[in-house]
């Protein structure tokens, strides 16, 4: 069987979906970096994948992608006790309603802040400036100390992880290098922090605070640098909201319709674009576990230890689900709450169950409340490439989306394009 890594680097998120194609949507077989590898699609296999006794993470993500975008030790190459006890915790943290309001609200003020500056400056790389944005909201939400001279460099070195988990080459290593640099310093804030001797009641307990005094299932504190890549763990996934921030600023400029009914602060029309922002456009191509046993799927047996990858951009895009998948309809998502088999850019499933990601409220809270933002923003779409490459993952618009002329105060015109 002929190894699809390289494939895979050159097509990206093309390469599964096409793959599928070719096989007549029976599931793929292949192998990833040596390993032998099964992908499944559809909402069937999504239950499927997420049973624990059917698929284990420990062992299944490659190095490069724990050194870089999760972190070792990390709550997402974890199983069974040990992974439910330190999902409870980010559960608690991440999940409550309390929680998400009050860091939508620090990034609408950081928002507020940072647009003068834009107004002053003409010109801006939307994304980077988003991601400062964010950085210093989650920050300030989390507790974890950031000197405003280190804020930026910080906003960097989150970008960085994101960018570079997927590929080889000089992304990857500024990815390593930004990842040592911030467990550093957040292992010594961890070290700080438990030397105060305070561990502080519930009333006190900031999403740092809670990581630092954190106990595992066997009744320890976690190590310095395993807390230090657990609070990144909710930085790093807040600010790749960048990402979605830049794919709605891209959607709003294609098609302008939507500005209306989001500047109207509808929050129906807010969730329902944000979620199609969320379905439409790339993200994580697909995710994987090992066999944990042997496992019959669709007729295919599947030996243990086998690699086995669940489709999320193909899903995304299968107009079995989603009529007319790569037209940009936020109406889809008007009325009612996608099933957890069905939209899956950050994964399926159950997040107090399993290994969906718990942050996705908060993903899609942010991601409304920054689009809301945006269509209140007077400003002119420099010229530039917007294309989104396919082939590079993650992805994102190809100039970061730049705007200039930027007003504060809000109008009920659409941006001007520039000629």
């Amino acid at each position: 069987m002929v190894d699809s890594t390289l494939s895979l680097l050159l097509r990206g998120y093309a390469w599964l979906p096409d793959r599928r194609r070719r096989s007549g949507g029976a599931p793929v077989r292949t192998r990833l970096l040596g390993k032998r590898a099964i992908a499944l699609h559809g909402p069937a296999a999504v239950r499927f994948f997420y049973d624990e006794d059917h698929i284990h993470r420990h062992g299944a993500l490659p190095e490069p992608v724990i050194d870089t975008l999760f972190g070792q030790g990390a709550v997402h190459t974890l199983d069974g006790a040990g992974h439910r006890v330190r999902k409870g915790m980010f559960l608690h943290l991440l999940k409550d309603p309390k929680g998400v309001k009050t860091l939508t609200d620090q990034v609408v003020r950081e928002w507020g802040g940072a647009v003068a500056g834009w107004a002053d400056r003409g010109r801006i790389v939307l994304f980077d400036e988003v991601a400062g944005v964010l950085t210093r909201a989650v920050h300030a939400w989390a507790g974890v100390p950031l000197p405003e001279a280190e804020a930026d460099g910080a906003a960097r070195d989150l970008v960085a992880m994101v960018d570079g988990f997927a590929t080889p080459g000089p992304r990857h290593l500024r990815a390593r290098r930004a990842r040592h640099r911030q467990e550093k310093r957040l292992a010594r804030l961890i070290e700080a922090e438990r030397a105060s001797g305070d561990a502080g009641g519930a009333a006190s307990a900031t999403p740092f605070r809670t990581v630092a005094h954190h106990r595992d299932a066997d009744g320890t504190l976690l190590d310095p640098r395993t807390a230090a890549v657990e609070v990144l763990n909710i930085l790093r996934p807040t600010v790749a909201v960048s990402w979605f921030a830049a794919f709605a600023a891209h959607a709003l400029h294609r098609w302008p319709e939507h500005r209306a009914a989001l500047r109207d602060g509808d929050p129906g029309s807010a969730y329902a674009f944000a979620q199609e922002v969320r379905r439409f456009y790339p993200f994580a191509p697909f995710i994987g576990g090992l066999a944990a046993e042997r496992l019959e799927w669709a007729g295919r047996t599947i030996q243990p230890g086998t690699l086995v990858l669940l489709d999320l951009y193909g899903q995304n895009h299968d107009p079995d689900l989603w009529p007319r998948p790569y037209v940009f309809d936020p109406a889809r998502f008007r009325g009612a709450a996608p099933r957890p088999d069905e939209l899956v850019p950050q994964g399926g499933g159950d997040p107090a169950t399993g290994h969906r990601c718990p942050g996705e409220d908060i993903t899609l809270a942010l991601l409304a409340a920054l689009a809301v933002l945006l269509s209140g923003l007077t400003y002119r779409v420099a010229e530039q490439d917007l294309s989104i490459p396919l082939s590079r993952v993650p992805t994102a618009p190809r100039s970061g989306f730049v705007i200039e002329d930027i007003q504060q105060a809000p109008t009920t015109e659409t941006e001007e394009v520039a000629s």
